[in-house]
C-alpha cells in the first residue's frame, strides 16, 4: 500500500471488536457495533498554521480511540480503513 494522508490526517485501521463480554457472555453479531478503536497505519506531517507545520501528536503504531462517526471509510487492497483528521482522534491507548 502506497498511501500517504495529507496534512493533519490519519490512516486507520479499525480492531476487532470484542466476541464477549467482560461477565462471559457472547456477542451475537447483530447486536456488535463497529469498535470506534483502531490503530495508526499512516499519518500526514501536521497542520500549517501561519506558515508553521505543527507535528502531529499521534505516530504509526499507536492503537487510539477516536469518535463513532469519524472520518471516511476507505477500500484499499479489499481492506478497509478510515481516513480522519488527528482531531477526530479522542485518545492514545497505552
Amino acid at each position: 500500500m502506497n498511501l500517504k494522508p495529507l496534512s493533519d490526517r490519519v490512516l486507520v485501521k479499525r480492531l476487532e471488536a470484542e466476541e464477549k463480554t467482560a461477565g462471559g457472555l457472547y456477542i451475537p453479531d447483530t447486536a456488535k457495533e463497529k469498535p470506534s478503536r483502531g490503530e495508526i497505519v499512516a499519518a500526514g506531517p501536521g497542520r500549517v498554521e501561519n506558515g508553521n507545520t505543527i507535528s502531529m501528536t499521534v505516530k504509526v503504531g499507536d492503537v487510539v480511540l477516536f469518535n463513532k462517526y469519524a472520518g471516511n471509510e476507505i477500500n484499499i487492497d479489499g481492506e478497509e480503513f478510515l481516513v480522519m483528521r488527528e482531531e477526530d482522534v479522542l485518545a492514545i491507548i497505552a
